[in-house]
């Protein structure tokens, strides 16, 4: 049995306010390494909330996070990018830069980590091909369909090898044929070791996988299964 100090994602007594708001109430959670996990819950539960604070896209008010071991209060602004590397996003709007072509939006990952330009062309076109997208490498995302920017989305969260990948809503706006290639992608990612985190109210996606489901309703977290 996996120890609660392996934990790949942990959360004690989390609270987020905005204002007196209280976006987030009193979350303590654990998500262990290999484990895909869904996080539910209706419109306005504190879903996206939760995954923000995970990658660091906002602070949280009170309590502790810790990730990939790491305690998310100790880690200065300037080693948020550094800290990133480590985790895959996918966002419920893609966003993918319009102006530039997919190579470029999946490619950046890597530019970022400092890899050189042939390993970065070698392992984008190996990515695109897995996806069955090498075809669309040097066209712009407006062009794209919603299911085929998804999976853009999903390249890119996955191209730097991180260990956990953490997906707000990924199949919300899809038709059932490009979410199930999504869901297959996910898979794949959670079959070879990764760690996944699955926000979304998506009854169908969370039928289709047989994770542990949290359950936020106003912030709280009101069931663990």
């Amino acid at each position: 049995m996996t120890k609660r100090r392996d934990a790949a994602i942990q959360m004690f007594n989390v609270y987020k306010r905005y204002g007196a708001k209280g976006a987030l109430v009193d979350i303590s959670l654990a998500v262990y390494p290999n484990e895909f996990v869904f996080l539910t819950g209706p419109s306005g539960a504190g879903k996206t909330t939760l995954l923000k604070l995970l990658y660091l896209g906002e602070q949280a008010s009170a309590g502790q996070i810790l990730v990939d071991g790491m305690n998310l209060s100790r880690i200065s602004r300037r080693r948020i990018p550094y800290f990133r590397r480590n985790l895959g996003i996918i966002f419920q709007d893609y966003k993918l830069i319009a102006s530039r072509s997919v190579y470029y939006n999946i490619a950046l990952v890597l530019e970022a980590a400092g890899e050189t330009q042939r390993l970065i062309r070698k392992k984008v076109r190996y990515m695109l091909r897995s996806m069955d997208m090498e075809k669309k490498i040097d066209v712009l995302p407006p062009s794209l369909s919603g299911g085929e920017q998804q999976r853009i989305a999903v390249a890119r969260a996955m191209i730097g090898r991180p260990k956990i990948i953490l997906a707000d809503e990924p199949t919300g706006s899809l038709d059932e044929a490009s979410a199930g290639v999504i869901v297959g992608l996910l898979k794949d990612f959670h079959n070879r070791g990764g760690t996944v985190m699955v926000a979304t109210h998506d009854s169908a996606l969370i039928r289709s996988g047989s994770g542990r489901i949290f359950q936020l309703e106003r912030g709280r977290l009101v069931s663990a299964a």
